[in-house]
């Protein structure tokens, strides 16, 4: 099979398409021919500028996310059939430590990595535990549901589980026209909530107010603190999704948040060292919360919104396996709207 072979880090010509031999299950595991996978700004281009302090294994096909058919299993999987439609959940859980054995699997203390400890889906063909895949409904296109699943499960969590998000209550979502942020405005509106979304340009706030968000804030360009308290009657928001990390922006996004407000965040593509005012955090009985990962019933429950029509991702660009340097250029350079989707069984 082919696939895009990352051998050392460094710039996006590192990976290489290869020639390697095809994927053969274990007898747990299933064989996926990959129609689908995203390209993402830390768990990929991160990676293989560096390592992002992963501890990937190199040689290394990247890719955590893949979406396809089955097309061989083990002795062992009957859960699945050869020609069914999945996605690849990336965390393999250990299984072993406290969190796993209390049910607790998003918290898992030791988890293995499609794309960053093991062979992911920048390949044509990409073996996984069958424990790993979820079925996806006919309506979802591959490259949809690989959209979905990357990101949708983890702002549900995010929402649900660690803010306890209620119907009715104010959320601004930051970096809203992101992977992460658009499924949360997304997410958020099907929670009942009332959705600000914070982009930073009109056409971002407009690709968020298209996704279902209520109001928009361009915080590169307008005083975000003072909008949102306009929008909110002077009150501020329940919920702060924060996923950027950025110094300059989240002191901002956390001065929105309401008496008794939470603050939720599970991505530092912008730097991730950021000031915290702790006499506000204290005063106004604020919680900050940090929450990456996600549980199967999160997992169930963006499915089936996804199913209704309820979730649409934003795909800005979809490219041939051979393209995959040119995919990482594009995403490491912010130059699309959307996510960057790499195509392995298109051939070409």
């Amino acid at each position: 099979m082919r696939a895009m072979v990352l051998e050392r880090f460094g710039p996006p010509e590192v990976m290489q398409l290869r020639e390697v031999p095809d994927p053969v299950p274990e007898a747990d595991e299933v064989v996926v021919k990959v129609h689908a996978v995203t390209v993402n700004r830390t768990l990929d281009v991160r990676v293989r500028q560096d390592g992002d302090g992963r501890q990937p294994i190199l040689p290394l096909v990247l890719g955590v996310d893949p979406a396809g058919e089955v097309v061989a299993r083990g002795p062992k999987v009957s859960s699945v059939q050869v020609g069914d439609r999945v996605a690849v959940l990336s965390p393999i859980r250990c299984g072993r430590c406290a969190a796993c054995q209390s049910g607790r699997a998003a918290d898992c203390a030791a988890p293995v990595h499609l794309g960053v400890h093991r062979w992911g889906g920048y390949a044509e063909y990409v073996a996984v535990p069958a424990a790993n895949l979820v079925p996806i409904p006919d309506s979802l296109s591959f490259a949809a549901a690989s959209v979905v699943v990357r990101h949708a499960p983890t702002a549900h969590h995010l929402l649900t589980h660690k803010a306890a998000l209620r119907p009715g209550e104010w959320v601004l979502v930051m970096g809203a026209a992101g992977g992460l942020g658009h499924m949360g405005v997304q997410v958020a509106r099907n929670l009942g909530a009332r959705v600000i979304a914070g982009a930073g340009s009109a056409e971002r706030v407009a690709a968020a107010m298209a996704a279902g968000a209520e109001f928009g804030v361009d915080y590169r360009h307008q005083d975000l603190v003072q909008a949102v308290l306009e929008i909110t009657d002077g009150r501020g928001v329940d919920v702060v999704f924060e996923n950027i990390g950025d110094p300059e922006l989240f002191p901002k996004a956390f001065a929105t948040l309401a008496h008794a407000g939470r603050l939720v965040t599970a991505g530092a593509h912008g730097g991730g060292v950021v000031a915290l005012d702790v006499r506000r955090l204290y005063q106004r009985r604020l919680r900050v919360i940090g929450g990456a990962g996600s549980e199967r019933s999160d997992l169930e429950a963006v499915l089936a919104m996804a199913e209704k029509g309820q979730l649409r991702p934003l795909i800005g660009r979809m490219l041939p396996l051979q393209e995959a340097a040119l995919a990482h250029r594009l995403v490491e350079e912010n130059r699309v709207l959307g996510k960057v989707v790499l195509s392995p069984a298109t051939g070409g």
